[in-house]
Protein backbone atom coordinates (compact mmCIF):
# COMPACT_ATOMS: atom_id res chain seq x y z
CA UNK A 1 0.00 0.00 0.00
CA UNK A 2 1.38 3.43 -0.91
CA UNK A 3 1.53 6.47 1.33
CA UNK A 4 -1.13 8.18 -0.77
CA UNK A 5 -3.54 5.28 -0.25
CA UNK A 6 -2.94 5.30 3.51
CA UNK A 7 -3.53 9.07 3.77
CA UNK A 8 -6.66 8.77 1.61
CA UNK A 9 -8.06 6.02 3.86
CA UNK A 10 -7.39 8.06 7.01
CA UNK A 11 -9.09 11.14 5.55
CA UNK A 12 -12.12 9.06 4.58
CA UNK A 13 -12.45 7.63 8.10
CA UNK A 14 -12.17 11.05 9.75
CA UNK A 15 -14.89 12.68 7.64
CA UNK A 16 -18.27 12.09 9.28
CA UNK A 17 -21.01 13.70 7.21
CA UNK A 18 -23.71 11.96 9.28
CA UNK A 19 -22.71 13.80 12.47
CA UNK A 20 -25.66 15.70 13.92
CA UNK A 21 -25.36 19.46 14.31
CA UNK A 22 -25.39 21.15 17.74
CA UNK A 23 -28.59 23.21 18.08
CA UNK A 24 -27.59 25.05 21.27
CA UNK A 25 -24.73 27.50 21.75
CA UNK A 26 -22.36 27.89 24.69
CA UNK A 27 -24.00 30.25 27.20
CA UNK A 28 -27.56 29.46 26.09
CA UNK A 29 -30.18 28.73 28.75
CA UNK A 30 -31.87 25.31 28.59
CA UNK A 31 -34.07 23.00 30.67
CA UNK A 32 -33.82 19.25 31.02
CA UNK A 33 -36.69 17.24 29.55
CA UNK A 34 -38.14 14.23 31.41
CA UNK A 35 -35.96 11.26 32.26
CA UNK A 36 -34.78 10.22 35.69
CA UNK A 37 -34.99 12.93 38.37
CA UNK A 38 -37.36 14.72 36.03
CA UNK A 39 -39.40 16.25 38.84
CA UNK A 40 -36.32 17.56 40.64
CA UNK A 41 -34.27 18.89 37.75
CA UNK A 42 -36.82 19.71 35.03
CA UNK A 43 -37.68 23.14 36.47
CA UNK A 44 -34.04 24.18 36.88
CA UNK A 45 -32.42 26.41 34.30
CA UNK A 46 -29.03 25.28 33.04
CA UNK A 47 -26.45 27.04 30.87
CA UNK A 48 -24.55 25.31 28.10
CA UNK A 49 -20.88 25.38 29.18
CA UNK A 50 -19.46 23.32 26.34
CA UNK A 51 -20.19 21.12 23.37
CA UNK A 52 -19.05 17.52 23.10
CA UNK A 53 -19.01 14.96 20.28
CA UNK A 54 -22.17 13.03 19.50
CA UNK A 55 -23.27 10.04 21.52
CA UNK A 56 -25.04 7.93 18.96
CA UNK A 57 -27.39 10.13 16.95
CA UNK A 58 -27.39 13.12 19.33
CA UNK A 59 -24.75 15.78 20.07
CA UNK A 60 -23.76 16.08 23.71
CA UNK A 61 -23.43 19.16 25.92
CA UNK A 62 -21.89 20.11 29.21
CA UNK A 63 -24.46 22.03 31.27
CA UNK A 64 -24.39 23.76 34.64
CA UNK A 65 -26.96 25.23 37.00
CA UNK A 66 -25.70 28.35 38.78
CA UNK A 67 -26.86 26.88 42.12
CA UNK A 68 -24.77 23.71 41.74
CA UNK A 69 -21.02 23.23 42.02
CA UNK A 70 -20.78 20.56 39.34
CA UNK A 71 -21.50 20.21 35.63
CA UNK A 72 -23.62 17.59 33.94
CA UNK A 73 -23.31 15.93 30.54
CA UNK A 74 -26.47 15.35 28.53
CA UNK A 75 -27.57 14.74 24.97
CA UNK A 76 -29.40 17.23 22.77
CA UNK A 77 -32.64 15.23 22.81
CA UNK A 78 -32.87 15.78 26.59
CA UNK A 79 -32.75 19.60 26.35
CA UNK A 80 -35.32 22.31 25.66
CA UNK A 81 -34.51 26.01 25.09
CA UNK A 82 -35.48 28.63 27.68
CA UNK A 83 -36.60 32.16 26.89
CA UNK A 84 -34.60 34.19 29.43
CA UNK A 85 -36.01 37.53 28.23
CA UNK A 86 -39.18 36.84 30.20
CA UNK A 87 -37.71 37.04 33.69
CA UNK A 88 -35.22 34.17 33.77
CA UNK A 89 -32.40 34.05 36.29
CA UNK A 90 -29.33 36.18 35.64
CA UNK A 91 -26.24 34.21 34.72
CA UNK A 92 -23.27 33.94 37.04
CA UNK A 93 -21.33 36.35 34.80
CA UNK A 94 -24.21 38.85 34.81
CA UNK A 95 -24.53 38.64 38.59
CA UNK A 96 -20.76 39.06 39.04
CA UNK A 97 -19.97 41.78 36.48
CA UNK A 98 -23.35 43.37 35.74
CA UNK A 99 -25.07 43.61 32.38
CA UNK A 100 -22.33 45.28 30.49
Amino acid sequence: MTNIQIISQRATRQARPDTARHLYAVGQAVRLKGGFRSQLAADDIYRITGTLPSAGAFPQYRIRNDDERHERVTTQDMLAPVNTASGGKATLIERTFGNG
